[in-house]
């Protein structure tokens, strides 16, 4: 043969070479544990949206691909989205049936950052191993306040039955009787031992601060000032329920803000804060205002909120010591007791709170346009607030909020688009916190490395089904939802006796 067509020829042979490499898929695509095939994904953090397959393998996405992947399980997603999972930053039923019904609304991830948790330690123990999806929580300023003011001792309690926390732990219902946490202002003494309680917390692996100033009047606020002042030494954030929720111009909503914006431009610490729908009722506008232009400013501020117009809380919580009903613009008719759908009047309002101050209470009232303002408001995440079910009863949040934001928010009523939505409920939760647990800089996005957390679902379906007749009913439209790559919903379905979850902590 010529040189000059032997060297044709090799390179005939090369070329074929570098195509089957090329049209081939990648290396080891045998060795999938998992792959999802040929799903819409959709990754906020860079603004993928287009039909992949993706390999998963111990736990993580290992290939992203458009050429067809194999491996030991193929699961077809032809039709339907695959997103990053859900990260609820405000969930206080860290309880296996609350994380059932999150998990089939598509949450991966319940954090519980507003009350927190004490002991950490403890509380994080307890979750080890018995988790159906992740699991993580501030120190809490409240039980740390509460370990300080009360004699638990002489009650036959000790600061681990704490970390059950005060609602729906029987370890504890004798505190809630107990006033001297929510009305006494903590002297120098009491403020070191709260510091000391909370940064003790922080050395186990807190992932901040959590503060519910509403229901601890008795904290002042150089006592808050002080303890923004250890959240920035120890590089974390304050996740804070604000003080006050009216329209008043002092002792009101705005001015509830300002306290937490002054305190974060002075202190350096980061500031998430809750529920801004709830607290803000009508200036929610004005207070989503003030928070952009603190954050133009260089204030590291975030909020949050979730899409219904009814609120709840406990009975006992400070918030009712005064005259709410003027304050909240309510009456008592429009106040709902979930464990029966009861409506209240002040009397058997009253009674209740004397008689069992943790019991639920649902508050109906907020204006559908100012929900709908935040849930579109860039930057603003979406968080459930959803509390412990009681008898099987709570408000719906703590089941549908996710699925409530993709059926109603982005399908039905355009307020925003879908990959702005799955943005705040996985990318911008993630984001908030991967510089204090390095772990969630794996979560909330779709790439090679990312932890397989994810939820696949219907976009022309999905959507929330608990009410407040029947707040346990699951979300429909979630087709398949991942824990590091172990399925916790199965075409629809729970798969029980599963326990994926792992500890996000510093």
């Amino acid at each position: 043969m010529k040189p000059t067509h032997i060297l044709r020829h090799r390179l005939i042979v090369l070329s074929l070479c570098a195509a089957a490499l090329w049209l081939a898929p990648p290396a080891g695509a045998d060795d999938y544990d998992l792959v999802i095939r040929n799903g819409r994904v959709m990754n906020p953090a860079n603004g993928l949206d287009s039909v992949r397959d993706i390999g998963i393998r111990d736990g993580r996405i290992a290939a992203l691909s458009r050429e067809p992947l194999e491996g030991g399980e193929v699961v077809d997603a032809e039709g339907l989205v695959v997103a990053p999972g859900f990260i609820d930053l405000h969930a206080h039923g860290q309880r296996e049936f609350e994380a059932w019904l999150q998990a089939r609304d598509g949450v991966t991830t319940q954090l519980e950052m507003e009350l927190g948790a004490y002991p950490i330690g403890t509380w994080y123990a307890a979750r080890e191993g018995k988790a159906v999806i992740n699991y993580g929580a501030t120190v809490s300023h409240i039980l740390s306040r509460v370990a300080t003011f009360v004699d638990l001792e002489a009650r036959g309690l000790s600061e681990d039955d704490l970390a059950g926390g005060l609602l729906g732990n029987d370890s504890t219902d004798t505190i809630a009787h107990d006033r001297s946490w929510v009305e006494a202002a903590a002297d120098t003494e009491r403020l070191d031992a709260i510091r000391t309680r909370l940064q003790s917390g922080l050395d186990d692996g807190a992932l901040g601060i959590g503060f519910g100033i509403n229901y601890t009047a008795g904290a002042r606020r150089e006592e808050i000032y002080r303890l923004f002042q250890l959240a920035a030494d120890n590089g974390v954030s304050a996740f804070v329920h604000s003080r006050f929720m009216s329209e008043e111009d002092l002792g009101g909503s705005v001015d509830a803000i300002q306290e937490l914006l002054a305190n974060a431009a002075a202190t350096g610490a980061g500031l998430h804060i809750v529920h801004i729908g709830s607290s803000g009722g009508s200036q929610v506008p004005l207070l989503l205002d003030m928070i952009d232009g603190a954050r133009t400013r260089g204030v590291d501020v975030t909020t949050e909120v979730y899409p219904y117009t009814a609120w709840s809380t406990f009975i006992g919580a400070a918030i009712f010591d005064g005259d709410f009903t003027r304050l909240l613009g309510l009456d008592y008719t429009d106040i709902e007791l979930p464990e029966t759908g009861e409506r209240l009047d002040q009397a058997r309002f009253q009674r209740i709170r004397e008689q069992a101050p943790q019991t639920i209470i649902v508050g109906h009232g907020m204006q559908e346009a100012n929900v709908t303002a935040a849930v579109a408001h860039p930057g603003v995440m979406i968080a459930s607030d959803g509390m412990m079910y009681q008898n099987g009863r709570a408000h719906p949040r703590g089941a549908g909020t996710f699925s409530r934001v993709l059926g109603r928010y982005v399908r039905d009523l355009g307020a925003l688009s879908l990959m702005e939505a799955l943005g705040k409920m996985s990318y911008l939760p993630a984001r908030r916190l991967e510089n204090v647990a390095p772990q969630m800089r794996r979560k909330g996005r779709i790439e090679i490395g990312a932890d397989a957390d994810l939820v696949v679902f219907d976009p022309a379906t999905v959507t929330d089904r608990a009410t407040f007749s029947e707040p346990a009913r699951p979300s429909a439209g979630i087709s398949h939802v991942l824990v590091g790559g172990t399925f916790v919903v199965r075409e629809g379905e729970p798969q029980e006796g599963v326990y994926p979850g792992q500890a996000v902590r510093r």
